[in-house]
């Protein structure tokens, strides 16, 4: 009983180290993002992290998954290639921005803003 002892301490010291060691602030989001303006778009569309994050449970994942690179690429295209005919079949933006997970695509003015 007395070996298990030292050996359970060592356990949860090290249980305790790790958890310290991960627990600390979140890493700051970054800054808003302009995207490129293309054909007869209705204005620019700046994205922002702040409002698609929940900084009580970020979850980068949600996104970074799958539908967006991490690095901001996705094979050789860049994000600069969000499209709008990609959004209504639910790819891009149009993953969560279908009207039920989160605002539709029918308000141009939620997202785009004239220069």
């Amino acid at each position: 009983m007395r070996e298990r002892r030292p050996r359970l301490l060592v356990t949860l010291l090290a249980l305790a180290a790790t958890a310290a060691l991960t627990a600390g602030p979140l890493p700051k989001l970054p800054a808003d993002r302009v995207l490129p303006q293309w054909g007869d778009s209705p204005g620019q569309v700046t994205f922002s992290h702040r409002n698609h994050v929940d900084e009580a449970a970020p979850d980068c994942l949600a996104c970074h998954s799958g539908v967006f690179s991490l690095l901001g690429r996705t094979g050789s295209r860049t994000d600069s290639g969000i499209r709008h005919a990609a959004m209504e079949r639910g790819r891009q933006c149009g993953a969560c921005h279908d009207g039920t997970r989160a605002s539709g695509l029918e308000d141009c003015a939620h997202c785009h803003v004239e220069k």
